[in-house]
C-alpha cells in the first residue's frame, strides 16, 4: 500500500510517500510544497492546493495522513497554519482518499518510541527505517515520519481485521 504523509505549513508543506508491505517499509518519494510569502493568503493557499494535487497525481497514494496542529502562542500564526492544514486535508479527500490525523506526539511515539522525542531523533529514526533515503529538508522528514506512523496503524488495523484509516 502506498501511503502519503503530510506535515502542513503555510510557507512549506512537507510530503513523504512510503510503500508498506506487511511490516516492511520502502521510501518512494518526499519533498516540500512551498508558497510565496509575498502573495496574498488566498494565492498562497492556491499554491499549496496545486502543489499537493501534483504530488497526488504523480505518486498516486492509496491512503493519507496529516499531522495535527499544535496551538502556537500567536493566534494569527495558528489560524494561518490551520488554513494550510485545511488544504492538506482537502486535497487528498477530493482525490477520494481516506485521511487519518495524528498528533505530533503520537507520530514521535510511533517512530521513535517517545512522544517528546527531539526533531533530531525523529530524523535519525526515519533514516534507519527507510535506509538510503535522501530527505529533502526537515518538513519532508516530518512528513515521512507521519507516513511511517500511518503505515504502522494501517498494518495493525489490517492484522486485527479492522479497516485501514
Amino acid at each position: 500500500m502506498r501511503l502519503l504523509g503530510l506535515d502542513p505549513g503555510l510557507q512549506k508543506t512537507g510530503w513523504g510517500i512510503v510503500e508498506a508491505e506487511g511490516s516492511r517499509l520502502r521510501h518512494v518519494a518526499n519533498g516540500v510544497v512551498k508558497s510565496d510569502a509575498k502573495k496574498s493568503l488566498s494565492d498562497r493557499l492556491v499554491e499549496l492546493h496545486s502543489g499537493l494535487t501534483e504530488v497526488l497525481d504523480e505518486w498516486k497514494p492509496q491512503s493519507c495522513a496529516v499531522e495535527e496542529t499544535f496551538v502556537n502562542k500567536n493566534p494569527t500564526s495558528t489560524l494561518k497554519l490551520g488554513q494550510a492544514r485545511g488544504i492538506a486535508l482537502l486535497v487528498p479527500a477530493q482525490a477520494g482518499l481516506t485521511v487519518a490525523e495524528y498528533t505530533p506526539n503520537h507520530v514521535k511515539k510511533s517512530v521513535v518510541g517517545a512522544g517528546h522525542a527531539a526533531k533530531e531523533q525523529v530524523d535519525a529514526m526515519v533514516q534507519i527505517l527507510l535506509p538510503g533515503v535522501k530527505i529533502n529538508g526537515p518538513d519532508a522528514a516530518d512528513a515521512l515520519a507521519v507516513a511511517i506512523c500511518h503505515a504502522h496503524h494501517v498494518s495493525t488495523n489490517q492484522n486485527i481485521g479492522g479497516i485501514s484509516r
